[in-house]
């Protein structure tokens, strides 16, 4: 297929949650995580909505939360069929028009037509949304012309309220989705939203290479998009047999009731001092990685060509941050959190979880800490019934 023209991104703008209970993310992302409130929806706009929302910004990280208030509006229907979960992904262009002419061209589904704004400081705002193959999640591009407010009918705080960013996030290294079948938005991917493909790959957790008898086990087959001239990243995951029913990846699907993102990658500058700090101070509880994977963790540096890292091993046991690379002095150190779902003790609050993620010269995925990650995953599924 020819290269197509690009729509003109920017990069991620915001990510827009709904969830049961405002009030819970609030607590988690400004206590918890250290984000600052920077504003609220208007009266006149839950009115209208019929959902209370805040946002919540560390470094370029914007998270819009918005909790239902009555029945009717998108946050209800959303949480009608889902636990909570990312809606709607926002998208800063260059130029709105043009973004909407080749999304139109290329057989884009339009929800809303284009939507213009101005702010009391004469600022322009223009927007639309269009549906997409990540289930009910939506996508909305945006166009700021001097338009400082947060987004329309939102109050901006005089000044941010709460955190500081003391765990140094930087912006959304990537985003990760999990489906039924992928294909379909694979092809969307390219064919109307002019992403390529990045990086790939699949495999099954190494119980079940090593014990076919068993009746279960976690595969993944993973494909990355990208759009390059924004570097806005997707990596996408179906299950791989032989154990479909009981792959984590359809076990996510059965408890988010439909394909959706599964988790954010948050990038930080130094994520040794960034996991101690969420482990001592707000009580942020990680997936657990097995001991064998840190004993074996030094000939695989070596097998992978990373020849060497800065941190010392001990280190990166003791807080069980993970390490891949495929180059010399090239890798990343990455570490997930226990889903939503296990941090609240609530099944409504649902299977999305965070990474955290520092990159040094690496720009993979972690391809290598995937069968690790798929085992951590597994074991707490089956700890709590639920594989």
């Amino acid at each position: 297929m020819a290269k197509l023209e690009s729509l003109g991104i920017k990069g991620l703008e915001s990510v827009h949650w709904y969830v049961h209970d405002l009030e819970r993310s609030r607590h988690f992302y400004v206590d918890g995580l250290d984000f600052a409130e920077q504003g609220v929806s208007s009266p006149e706009l839950e009115k209208q909505g019929r959902q209370k929302s805040a946002v919540f910004q560390a470094g370029n990280v914007v998270l819009v939360v918005s909790q239902p208030v009555g029945e009717g509006g998108r946050a209800w229907r959303f949480l009608r069929k889902h636990p909570d979960g990312v809606g709607t992904l926002n998208y800063q262009v260059e130029d709105i028009e043009k973004t909407y002419r080749l999304l139109e061209q290329r057989g884009a589904t339009f929800i809303t037509e284009l939507q213009r704004y101005t702010d009391e400081r004469g600022g322009k705002l223009a927007q639309f949304s269009i549906t997409t193959p990540f289930g009910d999640t939506t996508f909305r591009f945006i166009q700021r012309d001097g338009y400082k407010a947060l987004y329309p009918g939102f109050v901006q705080h005089a000044q941010p309220r709460g955190g500081r960013n003391r765990y140094g996030f930087t912006h959304i290294d990537h985003i990760t989705s999990n489906f039924q079948t992928m294909k379909p938005m694979l092809l969307w991917m390219e064919h109307v939203m002019g992403f390529e493909k990045f990086w790939e790959i699949q495999f099954h957790t190494e119980d079940v290479a090593a014990r076919q008898k068993r009746e279960h086990g976690s595969g993944l087959r993973s494909e990355v998009m990208w759009d390059p001239v924004s570097r806005v990243r997707f990596a996408n995951n179906e299950p791989l047999r032989p154990f479909f029913k009981s792959s984590q990846i359809n076990i996510f699907n059965e408890e988010y009731k439909g394909d959706g993102v599964q988790h954010l990658a948050l990038m930080v500058k130094d994520i040794l001092s960034s996991v101690r700090d969420m482990r001592e101070n707000a009580g942020i509880s990680f997936m657990p990685t097995p001991g064998t994977y840190y004993d074996a963790l030094p000939e695989r540096i070596q097998r992978l060509g990373i020849k060497k890292i800065d941190e010392d091993i001990n280190a990166l046991r003791d807080l069980q941050v993970l390490v891949d690379g495929a180059g010399e002095h090239s890798y990343l150190l990455q570490i997930f959190m226990r889903d939503a779902a296990a941090l609240y003790k609530d099944p409504e609050a649902g299977p999305f979880f965070y990474e955290i993620i520092q990159r040094k010269g690496d720009q993979g995925f972690g391809g290598g800490n995937f069968r690790a990650l798929f085992e951590s995953i597994e074991r707490q599924q089956m700890a709590e019934g639920r594989a």
